[in-house]
């Protein structure tokens, strides 16, 4: 696999793709009309603007329905990865290349995993959108988060190098790599509650569910006190990681679309939702038999990120998954009614829809802490 696998739709506008599509969202294909990029134009701009390129290039766009496209380019010296904003009328704030361009950029001053980016052009002149240009990267992708892949004496090594890299990007103080101003600071969970509940509560076509409507009342009322500020990925699961070819390392985390200034016990708390999540939703461990699988339990996950951020414990542990199962479920109602009324994007979305109420039991079920 490669670094530029085509990445889940922003989660923000409700098309989560699961990461047992492997087949659908894998592999290359020759783009459709108005994702055609204009090849001569590109090149002209590599030319003049990534060091050591040399033309002429092909390009070939990744399957799967990322929310911004992303292209595999052969070029006489080498392969890169483009990925641009979608053509067409955009919600404002959506599809911010520039955001992902820059947050890399930054990382990877300070020995983050990710991608090289080689450059980031705003003229849309060029073909038709912003986009910019960064390396691809070989390794390994899991979709399935039991790591069948992997020999059950090694699997504990693979978790460990997930949990160790989360923790290291928390560690990471914004301003010291200029993303002092990537995000808005403070009051992180009241804003996305506001956010979600108001989502759900006024899109009534999609159903009520009693478990959401105790959690839009609950949930506000057991914020945890004091603020916490870490850049946070927003998506950081399994599949969203390249592994070392043979090593349990990671080389490369992808899609930062929604990466920004958050809490960063909300960021891990959504990666470790993992142990709780059914598989059929997204890349999840729910039912498996961790000890046979020689998978490192919840509580001992929860204790390596503890030690690695510096941390005794989590007190509000509970409070964390469940906010990060009743946003899931609030996106997933959100298809479920875009779905309803025949304007939701995936064909998938009906299917996606009908697992709302089955993320807002979760999150109850989290909130009152029940295995």
């Amino acid at each position: 696999m490669v670094a530029c696998k085509e990445d889940q739709a922003r989660l923000a506008e409700g098309k989560p793709v699961s990461a047992l599509d492997e087949a659908a969202n894998s592999g290359l294909t020759e783009p459709s009309e108005g994702y055609r990029l204009d090849e001569d134009a590109l090149s002209r701009w590599m030319t003049a603007n990534v060091d050591g390129f040399r033309g002429p290039l092909n390009a070939s766009k990744f399957r799967g329905g990322q929310s911004n496209p992303t292209y595999r380019l052969q070029s006489a010296d080498g392969v890169y990865v483009l990925r641009r904003k979608p053509p067409g009328l955009l919600v404002s704030g959506a599809h911010a290349v520039d955001r992902e361009a820059r947050v890399q950029s930054a990382l990877s001053q300070v020995g983050f995993p990710v991608a090289r980016i080689y450059g980031y052009c705003a003229d849309k002149s060029v073909i038709g959108s912003e986009f910019y240009v960064m390396q691809l990267v070989e390794g390994r992708i899991f979709w399935d988060a039991t790591f069948p892949e992997v020999s059950r004496e090694d699997r504990p090594s693979y978790f460990y190098a997930m949990c160790d890299v989360i923790a290291q990007l928390h560690s990471i103080k914004p301003v010291s790599i200029g993303l002092g101003d990537y995000g808005r600071p403070g009051s992180y969970f009241a804003r996305q509650l506001g956010r979600w509940s108001r989502q759900y509560q006024e899109d009534p076509e999609a159903g009520r569910d009693a478990n959401m409507d105790r959690l839009v009342k609950a949930l506000p009322e057991r914020i945890p006190q004091g603020e916490e500020v870490a850049i946070v990925h927003g998506d950081f699961r399994c599949d969203n990681l390249i592994f070392h070819p043979r090593e349990p390392r990671i080389i490369a985390v992808l899609d930062w679309e929604l990466s920004t200034i958050g809490h960063p016990l909300a960021d891990f708390a959504y990666h470790a939702m993992m142990y709780r999540m059914p598989p059929h939703i997204v890349a999840g461990l729910g039912g498996a038999d961790l000890a046979a699988l020689n998978i490192p339990s919840e509580a001992e996950y929860i204790k390596r990120y503890c030690r690695a951020t510096g941390r005794e414990t989590i007190p509000d542990w509970h409070f964390y998954v469940a906010f990060n199962f009743f946003r899931l479920a609030a996106i997933m109602h959100g298809i479920a009614g875009r779905a309803l009324r025949g304007t939701a994007s995936s064909t998938q979305a009906i299917e996606r829809g009908k697992t709302f109420p089955e993320l807002a039991a979760l999150a109850v079920r989290a909130l009152e802490n029940l295995p």
